[in-house]
């Protein structure tokens, strides 16, 4: 895991899209894994910018990370449709090749099984993007979930709901129960890049960096992955013991490496 902090959520975007642009220039049908939230949009922002200066996407393809149950399509809250907004309409991603799992599918079960095998299907994710919620979780990957586990349907608790609140009119607006890739699945990703931002971050970051693996802290569990970067702001480092150690290796850090 290598964790890089830098001044701010800009540089984080352009660090990350550098990642990705220069996947999508090595392999023009990389498999990009979509995460939504506040994080990532920095990262969309910046792609976005640089597709209108030549980057092209017409051969990748997505998947997102998870999606609300019960959300009708063309929701403005649904996971489909923020992916859609923030980012593959800003690109020349072709629509068909953007996924997500289908929160209002009648067999539940069968739409994640569906999910696991288009995934498959398309030779697995090549970069995930994901952010980290205040509890720790990934994706809609609670506390307490199977490191093993697979996309499935999952209860939110509380605080997950009240963080989610500002992308609805209100608390109560915000669905119980997700749709979301298992932390089994985002294992599988061959680089995975984490964002996070902010002071209310920080005990989360310290917790999955430099804690001990345990399902209480789900993103605890990219730790065991090989190729894992994170990146953070100043706030969001700030409780992490070995801060100044990180930035001393990502400045001493051979060009080579890339990444």
């Amino acid at each position: 895991m290598e964790i890089v902090i830098l001044g701010g959520s800009r540089q984080i975007g352009k660090l990350a899209a550098d990642a990705i642009e220069q996947l999508v220039r090595r392999k023009p049908g990389a498999v990009l894994g979509l995460a939504t939230g506040s994080s990532p949009l920095p990262v969309y922002d910046e792609l976005a910018a640089r597709h209108e200066r030549g980057l092209d996407f017409s051969r990748a393809s997505g998947f997102a990370l998870d999606e609300y149950v019960g959300l009708p399509a063309g929701h403005p809250g649904s996971y489909r449709e923020v992916v859609r907004r923030e980012f593959t309409n800003r690109v020349n991603i072709a629509p068909g090749n953007v996924h997500g799992p289908d929160g209002t599918a009648s067999d539940i079960p069968a739409a994640c099984r569906a999910y696991e095998q288009a995934i498959t299907a398309a030779g697995g994710v090549d970069l995930q993007l994901l952010g980290v919620g205040t509890d720790g979780h990934i994706g809609f990957n609670e506390p307490g979930s199977s490191f093993a586990s697979r996309t499935r349907i999952k209860s939110l608790i509380e605080q997950t709901r009240r963080d989610n609140a500002r992308f609805f009119n209100s608390l109560a607006e915000v669905p119980h129960h997700v749709l979301t890739q298992g932390l089994g699945t985002i294992m599988e990703a061959r680089h995975v890049i984490l964002l996070a931002t902010g002071a209310q971050k920080a005990q989360a970051v310290r917790d999955f960096v430099e804690g001990p693996v345990a399902a209480i802290c789900p993103a605890s569990v990219l730790q065991f992955h090989p190729h894992t970067t994170v990146l953070l702001d100043e706030a969001a480092a700030s409780a992490l013991k070995l801060a100044d150690f990180y930035r001393h290796t990502y400045d001493n850090k051979p060009a080579w490496q890339g990444l």
